[in-house]
């Protein structure tokens, strides 16, 4: 756990997953990533899927919701998926919670490994909302591009994830920077998409930050030009680094990491060697 202030709060990974490093780490040469995070035996690298359960005010939160139970086997065995924990549901009944306690998601962005979890397939074949009670949001500029993509970005939104949500009433559209709950605010982090953001907590003069996909590992949070191969935007992905990398200096906030397998928290701070650093957490995980 990582208290904040008077906020609690817990990663839950959904699942474990391999990837092709040309997403993981886009245009960043093998050389250079390479003895940081050495591939298997088929040239791939790992990617935790990472969701933060936060509890404020009594209120009960989750912020992304990973793959869900949605893939099909082909799928799962194409991204060698593993559950070794279980998945998010999993993750909440060992902190003593159901899905029905849930009363707020936060979907950073729309992309499948995000939010997937958001819904299910009853034994009718029906899509269902996974946290009957809760209220989910989503940026509107992302949900726009989520029910409009392009050949480029159609692979990873899933109708399914969203749409019923908004049809049934359970998901509301925001239009930048919003207060969600006591210290809880997201706020818009453009690059990964253009409706990217980001999960600030603040508490009692402490703070910290669920990055997503701002810096989907603690090394793209360190090293400006390193970026996915992912990122719609990788140039304003960039600016948006460098502002957070002030404040994250500022603040000694905990930093979140959603793919990072080896540092998925830690503190962004200055090294006697002049350059800045994520210091890894002690273990996170619910």
């Amino acid at each position: 756990m990582i208290q904040i202030g008077d906020i609690r709060i817990h990663l839950i990974n959904d699942c474990d997953i391999m990837v092709d490093p040309g997403g993981a780490f886009g245009l960043v040469p093998r050389a250079l990533w390479s003895p940081l995070l050495p591939p298997d035996e088929d040239h791939l690298v790992p990617m935790v899927q990472n969701c933060v359960l936060i509890q404020t005010g009594g209120m009960t939160i989750i912020a992304d919701t990973g793959y869900g139970t949605r893939l099909s086997d082909k799928q799962m065995a194409f991204m060698k998926l593993k559950r070794p924990r279980g998945g998010v549901l999993d993750g909440l009944a060992r902190l003593g919670l159901r899905a029905e306690d849930i009363q707020l998601v936060i979907n950073t962005h729309l992309h499948n490994d995000h939010c997937g979890g958001n819904t299910y397939f009853d034994a009718e074949g029906r899509v269902c909302p996974t946290f009957p009670n809760a209220e989910h949001v989503v940026q509107r500029r992302e949900y726009e591009d989520a029910t409009h993509p392009n050949e480029r970005t159609r692979a990873t939104y899933i109708q399914e994830n969203h749409v019923p949500l908004l049809e049934n009433g359970q998901l509301r559209l925001l239009d930048g920077d919003t207060d969600l709950a006591p210290g809880v605010r997201t706020v818009v982090t453009p690059g990964h998409t253009p409706g990217h953001m980001s999960v600030l907590i603040e508490s009692n003069g402490e703070h910290a930050m669920f990055v997503c996909d701002l810096a989907s590992y603690a090394i793209h949070f360190e090293r400006l030009g390193w970026m996915t191969g992912y990122d719609v935007e990788p140039l304003i992905t960039l600016e948006s680094k460098r502002i957070w990398q002030r404040w994250a200096l500022e603040s000694n906030a905990v930093l979140i990491f959603p793919h990072d397998s080896q540092r998925p928290a830690g503190r962004y701070v200055q090294a006697e060697d002049g350059k800045a650093r994520v210091v890894k957490l002690d273990e996170p995980f619910a």
